[in-house]
């Protein structure tokens, strides 16, 4: 790999070098170099891990013939990859209609819009389609500006909306915030409910301070448009129960929207079809995309109450692939898929399941500080000497890179934290492979840090 260590300053992990210059060969390496000359560089992405040839349900296939189980899949792959449901949509929908001009509609959007409206709790039956969540991140946020008049927006700490300007603007994701000069203003941001690294001194419970603090600031704001929020952060962060009938509350006493945004979380990856469902709240614009695609098409959805259509005489998004029939073909599959498939059910049990597994390895293994998961959305937080604020940080990209060249992907979240999230497809007999070998490595790598 030292022809990709030498195309600029790449700013990249050694781990991520030696993992593929020890696991790729000479094929697979030219394909990498070639990637790395012809794209602009970037963080978290460039050079590539590896050249993926093909994918099919839980797995990916790289170009020497290894499946992978993916546990990353940008949360695309609630239906799992090349789901036939999915594929057969596309195809049909290729042989007759691949593209809609603005200023017409289709059948397809107008079915799959429906059906969301009819998904969607209570009165949130307003839809716009985007070619992706930052896109409709930015629907969101120029609503709830002409719906209140307002332009501020408070957010959280260590959120991702997206990676465009705004979406940077409103996240709290470091990596995506530093040196790109002056950020949108007005982008209020506060801690997240995240006990353990909680600066009103919680520790394993939150005691909804954080809550508290966003009606504080709605206060002493007095003008904020909205409240921009994962209602389940994808690391993740799991709120508890009281905690966004408490925000709710706060926004319709000052006046400002709450949109939550369930880009990666929607369509039964907590469980239920949306995450709020959890809550029992409803926001007043729910933003949806990833998984919404099928694992095909780039697609998302910001879906508003009736009393939000109040912007006839604005472009809120106007993009080109706004209704794009194929992307709304797999939509539509993927929720019959969803329904028909019992995925929703399936989701809670394996999800049941996967935290007794966590639990299990959390008494094996001193490194890990906590566990939590809501449905398939799973996390497993690596420490330092059992104190849950010194983040293992090293040792869990150790543990990231071991499991993939036994076959296991996944993302880590806040450099210490192992974010696995698998296809809903996924079988009991697969979650317990993955267990397996994430014990193993765990295992392995406690000892290299004792030692």
């Amino acid at each position: 790999m030292d022809n990709l260590r030498s195309e600029g300053d790449l700013n990249i992990s050694p781990g991520r070098v030696e993992w593929a210059g020890a696991h790729v060969d000479a094929e697979t390496r030219a394909v990498l170099v070639e990637d790395a000359r012809y794209f602009l560089h970037q963080s978290l992405s460039t050079p590539c891990l590896n050249a993926i040839t093909a994918c099919e349900g839980i797995y990916l296939v790289d170009a020497q013939g290894r499946r992978i189980m993916d546990f990353h899949g940008n949360n695309v792959h609630q239906v799992g990859y090349r789901n036939p449901r999915v594929m057969d949509a596309v195809r049909a929908q290729l042989e007759t209609l691949p593209f809609c001009p603005r200023r017409y509609t289709n059948n397809p959007a107008i079915a799959l819009a429906k059906e969301l409206a009819e998904l969607a709790p209570r009165d949130l039956n307003k839809v716009l389609f985007a070619p992706g969540g930052t896109s409709a991140i930015g629907i969101a946020l120029k609503l709830a500006r002409v719906a209140t008049g307002r332009f501020k927006t408070i957010s959280m700490w260590e959120s991702f909306h997206g990676a465009s300007l705004d979406a940077i603007s409103v996240g709290g994701e470091t990596i995506f915030r530093n040196g790109i000069g002056p950020l949108l203003p007005g982008t209020e941001h506060v801690p997240p409910p995240d006990p353990a690294h909680c600066p009103w001194g919680c520790t394993d419970t939150c005691k909804l301070h954080c809550a508290d603090y966003i009606e504080y600031v709605l206060e002493k704001e007095g003008d904020v448009a909205a409240v921009v929020a994962e209602t389940v952060r994808s690391t993740p962060f799991i709120p508890p129960n009281d905690y966004w009938t408490r925000v709710r509350a706060a926004c319709d006493r000052h006046g400002a929207l709450l949109v939550l945004d369930e880009i990666p979380t929607c369509l039964g990856r907590t469980g239920r079809m949306f995450a709020c469902e959890h809550y029992d709240v409803v926001p007043d614009i729910l933003v949806i995309g990833k998984g919404l695609g099928g694992a095909v098409m780039p697609l998302a959805a910001v879906i508003a109450r009736e009393g939000l259509n109040i912007a006839k005489d604005r472009a809120l998004g106007h993009y080109t692939h706004e209704k794009n029939p194929v992307a709304c073909a797999a939509g539509m599959a993927t929720l019959e898929y969803i329904e028909e498939g019992n995925l929703l059910e399936h989701t809670r049990e394996l999800g049941a399941y996967a935290l007794v597994r966590m639990k299990a390895l959390k008494e094996k293994h001193a490194i890990i500080g906590d566990v939590r998961g809501i449905g398939l959305l799973l996390g497993i937080e690596l420490v330092r000497e059992g104190n849950r604020k010194l983040r293992a940080t090293a040792e869990a990209e150790r543990v990231m890179y071991a499991a993939l060249s036994k076959g296991l992907s996944f993302k880590l979240t806040m450099g210490n934290i192992l974010t696995l999230t698998p296809p809903l497809t996924i079988t009991r007999a697969e979650l317990d492979s993955a267990f397996d070998i994430l014990d193993a490595c765990i295992r392995t790598v406690s000892a290299e840090t004792r030692t």
